[in-house]
């Protein structure tokens, strides 16, 4: 079900691109910067933000290439370039400290830029992501897929986009064409699929190795959520324990009925558990 009331909708300009964000919560409150994967946007955090906005500024962004922000198809999705768009948006937006919440390929974008700067990262929580370079078969075959020029176009399309939200949950009554509308909608041109399909290759096995030699750095208060019915990322579990044995002030908290997108699954207890978590670290 919805929950109300619906976050609010806003485009900033970032180094000469169009973000766009959506918002629950009080301006000078602290802030949780949540962040998506392929092929979703801000869209995916929409019932989530106005709970977790009842204790912080809660904010989702449209990465670059995703959702409602520009899509440039001549642009190389890097983990660089990312990274100038997070630390752009953060001065744009007058953040200095946040609380960084990442899922799917906005995981291994968040986790780089976040050993960065980590004087800039108050708290971390990993949902379904990416984290190593040693990739699961299904994460070859995607990353094959979005290579193959009939294969990527059908991915890309609104065909291919509800198959791959219908495939990554498990109460998949809860896409509705509704919902699915919120994601499919900022793709009816051909350019702009393009740079969904070009966010989805430009991650570098360079930057993964980079996020793998220094996660263990990392010392602030992390948590680790995933939905144990992901099909989408199978080793998950094996990713989130591997996490865990790093960095040993972790938690994880497995999720039983909920897929790789776990807020479509069950957005009402993700969003409790954020609380909980900011509330225990304060």
């Amino acid at each position: 079900m919805p929950i109300n009331p619906k976050p609010a909708s806003h485009t900033i300009e970032v180094n000469d691109i169009n973000i766009h964000y959506l918002e629950s919560g009080d301006a000078n409150d602290e802030v949780a910067l949540m962040l998506h994967g392929w092929p979703t946007s801000a869209h995916l955090w929409r019932n989530i933000l106005p709970i977790v906005g009842e204790k912080k500024r809660a904010i989702a962004i449209d990465l670059p290439g995703y959702g409602l922000s520009d899509k440039p198809p001549d642009t190389r999705y890097s983990f660089i370039y990312y990274e100038k768009i997070l630390e752009g948006f953060m001065e744009e937006m007058g953040i200095t400290k946040i609380d960084l919440v990442v899922h799917d390929l906005g995981g291994p974008v968040g986790i780089f830029w976040a050993l960065r700067h980590p004087e800039k990262v108050r708290s971390l929580v990993l949902l379904n992501t990416l984290v190593y370079p040693e990739m699961s078969w299904a994460v070859k075959v995607f990353g094959l897929a979005i290579r193959l020029p009939l294969i990527r176009n059908w991915m890309a399309s609104p065909a291919g986009m509800r198959f791959s939200l219908k495939f990554g949950v498990y109460n998949k009554q809860n896409i509705t064409q509704e919902v699915m509308k919120g994601y499919q909608d900022p793709f009816q041109t051909k350019e702009a699929r393009t740079g969904l399909l070009k966010g989805g290759q430009g991650l570098s096995m360079k930057g993964f190795h980079e996020i793998a030699e220094k996660l263990s750095q990392y010392k602030g208060p992390i948590q680790l959520i995933y939905g144990e019915n992901d099909r989408i990322l199978p080793d998950v579990a094996q990713t989130m324990q591997r996490v865990k044995d790093e960095l040993p002030q972790a938690k994880i908290i497995p999720i039983p009925n909920c897929g790789h997108f776990l807020q479509e699954d069950d957005p009402e207890a993700i969003a409790v558990m954020l609380n909980t978590f900011y509330t225990n670290n304060e």
